[in-house]
């Protein structure tokens, strides 16, 4: 749930929803059907005619509208017309208490909620004496309609998310209002007749443009809560520290400098939010308090030089570094730093974070299941970063930036950093900042280093229980909410709720059954005891064209999954079902998986782990292709099928071949490997080649892509080479299975056989010139040494066959002259490959035996913008120096300084690649 603070939305939620009832439970499926009220609720923010319904009644004088105290409509309707319909109300619906009017309820192809077409309300409005509760968010109001005011019962005013740019002063007459949101505007200014509302005791405000306070909020009184986050506010005025009553104060990204001194006397405050402000100095009296938090202030640090007073010294500026591949760690002082490393991800680091000087190190990891924890409904948007020293705790947050290539759809999913913290993971506060439309920063706070990753999960809703009771609802699917009755705890517990959208076609498809349908999947889940002291209520809507007016019981099913069990059960005979036209409640004293159905079919448990599973599949191709120029090198990837043509377009000039694989199905995180057959095999060693097989893990949001060089023992000179690659689930077994017993291994249901792909190895011709490399006397290459790792001379050929056109670039970064460079062209002119092979064995010839040999290849690499070769060319280096620790070890010969510096990451996963 988009909330403010996870502390402030149980109250908030309760206050607006205890007034506006739980309506939403009278909408006819049938447009043409009659439609009455059910009881005093009357709700049509759900029914495409809400309006006209509405008018027709109010023209029939229908008896059952004066016993309404609950409306519902749609933001969404013509203005006109709703405007129009909204003149009736006051006439028909004399004893209404509650109106609600909003918008929201459509989403836009980004994802986003559009706002409702309401700009003004009609005067006759204000004729409604007993109104209590108006809300008009996510609507398109620029001003407040002037019957709002006039309305002297108003007990909560909803606002939020409109185009306000002023509140007028007549605002101050509502005598009883308590709740007054408008957070989500363009509010500059607060007028001073705000002062007056004494019985005001929440205000949200936050998500504006408030540049300053007038003094008379002093005023308030009975203000508890006051939410002024997300605006520009540059000072407070010291009135604030008269609001005796105020327990909840949030006044976190905003301009701040300085807050009074008198706030730290205030009797009731329980929390005090001042993050990511402009602090630099605060009273001693909150900086020590547990309920204040500081984090993202420039605490300690001097002022600007601007502001600094004439004849005073100049403060250094916080130092900045830019690190290349070359490095794995840096230093930090207490002055602070900001740091951008090789592989793009930023760091801050603000003064006073460290009490000392500290070295931090810090590796990308490849994805691998043991370092990536995921949800069944996650997906993987990053690399896996760690940042050493493990737990150590900085005395301020440092700010952590992580790049990463936004999923396509965003509707009802959000974006987190996840993080290890001791023996577990956590979901950080994350915000998102966009670097190009197509690459966006997911930001956020750390208290201590670990391993860190983005993810994309289904949108979280949490708050804090207390012992009085809370609501929780999605912020996605508005109709799924939780109650908490007084006493359902002893303790504050902190709950979770997830909402996992189904698809009825393919649960259709599964069923063979038309007219079967599901409600969205539901998790709950809490901390603290496992079970509650009193039921909680929790409601589900009913799933797709099923109303509780029509609906057969029989054919209804809520089912059941408690982990780490792996089945659904049917429990519709164990619980009291309560239906109304829209919903589906019922009552649990602990948390797990919901699921309701409604299908003719008798036993739904094993169809529901199937229909489950397939909710977290992804339907991908395999792809093997060649390059065009240099057959040996094959590009290897798995791809989700809606990227399959596009990627395709890109490759083929430079690739060829088959036809991309059949559909299959994986999980996220699903391990598998591809096998070259048919008398081909690869080529060198590598980090994640295991017996010759290729090692893989789907991620659906990262390339899956890996490049390998192929060769045979076949003789080429005689025919061509056919063989095939084979892509396989699981990891590579212990036993590699001959070809045979492997091609008897892919028959049956249950096969890990996915697909085989043809790969061609072209005749070789007899050449006329000399080969590539020809006339170079070159002696066994001795390019760096075993400790730190060497290349060999296949090594070297894989490097040239990875270049191409670039390796101008390569050679006048390795020290080549532009001289030579033309001297090579013109030596093996219309000869691309040889004037990459002579060009870099005669400088490797050159290089033999000389120490940094190797780190000047990578560095040239880099400098010509071919990371992908330099970071090949680290895992092979990191490879042979495994090797060779393992073989000092084997006989015993290993010093305690070979071990690998630092904590290792858990089950040794290897470096990633590009």
């Amino acid at each position: 749930m988009a909330a403010v603070e996870e502390e402030l939305e149980p109250q908030v939620a309760a206050a607006g929803d205890a007034a506006a009832g739980d309506a939403a439970d009278t909408v006819d499926a049938d447009p043409g059907a009659p439609l009455l009220p059910a009881g005093n609720r009357l709700s049509l923010d759900l029914h495409p005619r809400g309006c006209r319904r509405l008018l027709h009644l109010c023209a029939q004088r229908t008896p059952q509208l004066q016993e309404v105290e609950f409306l519902q409509l749609s933001g969404h309707e013509d203005a006109l017309l709703l405007e129009a319909t909204l003149a009736r109300v006051p006439e028909s619906l004399p004893h209404l208490r509650s109106l609600v009017i909003k918008g929201g309820q459509h989403w836009d192809a980004q994802g986003s909620c559009v706002r409702g077409s309401l700009t003004t309300l009609p005067a006759s409005l204000s004729g409604l004496a007993r109104l209590v509760h108006l809300d008009l968010s996510f609507n398109s109001l620029e001003t407040l309609p002037a019957c709002v005011p006039r309305m002297s019962s108003l007990d909560s005013l909803l606002l939020s998310h409109n185009r306000l740019s002023e509140l007028p002063a007549a605002l101050g007459a509502l005598s009883a209002l308590t709740f007054l949101s408008a957070a989500h505007n363009r509010l500059p200014t607060l007028p001073p007749g705000l002062g007056a509302l004494r019985t005001l005791r929440r205000l949200d405000l936050s998500e504006n443009l408030l540049g300053a306070l007038p003094s008379e909020i002093g005023g308030l009184r009975g203000l508890e809560e006051l939410n002024l986050a997300c605006n520009r506010l540059q000072s407070l005025p010291a009135s604030l520290a008269e609001l005796r009553s105020l327990q909840f104060l949030v006044l976190h990204s905003n301009l701040l400098a300085a807050v009074p001194t008198g706030l730290a006397r205030l009797p009731l405050l329980a929390r005090l939010d001042l993050r990511d402000n402009q602090l630099r100095d605060v009273p001693p009296e909150l900086l020590d308090a547990p309920f204040v938090r500081l984090q993202g202030n420039p605490l300690g640090e001097p002022l600007p030089d601007s502001c600094s007073p004439p004849g005073s010294p100049v403060a250094p500026e916080m130092p900045r570094l830019f690190l290349t591949s070359d490095f794995d760690s840096f230093p930090v002082t207490p002055h602070g730093c900001s740091v951008t490393l090789a592989c793009g991800i930023r760091l801050r680091f603000p003064a006073g974070a460290t009490a000392h000087s500290v070295t931090i190190r810090y590796r990308l990891w490849l994805p691998e299941p043991c370092l990536v924890p995921l949800g069944p409904h996650d997906s993987l948007l990053s690399g896996v970063l760690e940042l050493q020293p493990h737990g150590v705790a900085f005395q301020q947050g440092v700010d952590l930036w992580l790049l990463f290539v936004p999923p396509r759809s965003w509707r009802c999913r959000e974006v987190v950093v996840r993080t290890r913290s001791e023996d577990s993971w956590r979901d950080l506060e994350t915000h998102l900042e966009e670097e190009t439309p197509k690459r966006l920063w997911a930001h956020c706070q750390v208290p201590h280093f670990s391993w860190f990753l983005v993810v994309s999960r289904p949108v979280c809703n949490s708050c804090l229980v207390p012992p009085e009771g809370a609501l929780l609802w999605s912020s996605g699917h508005p109709g799924v909410k939780v109650t908490f009755p007084p006493g359902a705890t002893e303790e504050p517990r902190h709950v979770s709720m997830q909402v996992v959208r189904t698809v009825g076609q393919e649960l259709q498809a599964l069923l063979e059954e038309p007219g079967a349908a599901a409600s969205p999947l539901l998790c709950l889940s809490q901390s603290g005891p496992s079970s509650f002291l009193r039921p909680v209520t929790v409601q589900l809507p009913l799933p797709p064209g099923v109303t509780g007016l029509s609906l057969d019981r029989t054919r209804l099913h809520l089912l059941y999954r408690a982990p780490p069990a792996a089945t659904w059960d049917d429990i519709t005979a164990q619980v009291a079902l309560e239906l109304t036209h829209l919903y589906a409640r019922f009552q649990v004293t602990h948390f797990s998986w919901y699921w309701l159905w409604y299908t003719t079919k008798a036993c739904v448990g094993g169809l529901a782990q199937k229909a489950w599973q397939r909710l977290r599949l992804h339907r991908v191709n395999l792809i093997a292709l060649q390059r065009r120029r240099d057959p040996e090198q094959v590009l290897l990837q798995c791809l989700p099928r809606n990227k399959v043509d596009a990627t395709l377009r890109r490759l083929l000039e430079r690739y060829r071949g088959p036809e991309p694989s059949d559909t299959v199905e994986m999980f996220e995180g699903e391990k598998f490997f591809a096998a070259f057959e048919g008398g081909i095999d690869v080529d060198a060693d590598r980090p994640d080649c295991v017996q010759g097989r290729m090692c893989f893990v789907f991620y659906s949001h990262l390339k899956n892509l890996k490049e390998v060089y192929v060769t045979t023992t076949l003789d080429r000179r005689a025919q061509a080479v056919r063989g095939q690659v084979s892509f396989y689930r699981g990891a590579v077994p212990e036993e590699v299975p001959e070809e045979a017993e492997a091609a008897r291994l892919r028959k049956g249901a249950d096969a890990l056989w996915m697909a085989t792909l043809p790969i061609k190895l072209p005749r070789l011709h007899r050449s006329t010139g000399p080969a590539p490399g020809a006339g170079l006397t070159l002696a066994p290459l001795n390019l760096g040494d075993a400790e730190t790792g060497f290349l060999t001379q296949s090594n070297l050929l894989n490097v040239a066959g990875r270049l191409g056109p670039d390796w101008p670039a390569v050679a006048l970064h390795l020290g080549l002259s532009y001289q030579e460079l033309q001297r090579i062209r013109h030596e093996f002119r219309d000869d691309l490959d040889g004037q990459i092979h002579h060009m870099l064995f005669s400088w490797a010839e050159r290089q033999a035996g000389q120490p940094g040999a190797v780190g000047l290849l990578v560095q040239a690499l880099e400098q010509s913008d071919r990371r992908d070769v330099a970071e090949e060319v680290r895992a092979i280096l990191e490879l042979g120096r495994h090797k060779y620790q393992d073989g000092i070890r084997r006989t015993s010969l290993a010093p305690q300084d070979l071990a690998p510096p630092g904590p290792r990451a858990p089950q040794s996963p290897e470096p990633a690649q590009a």
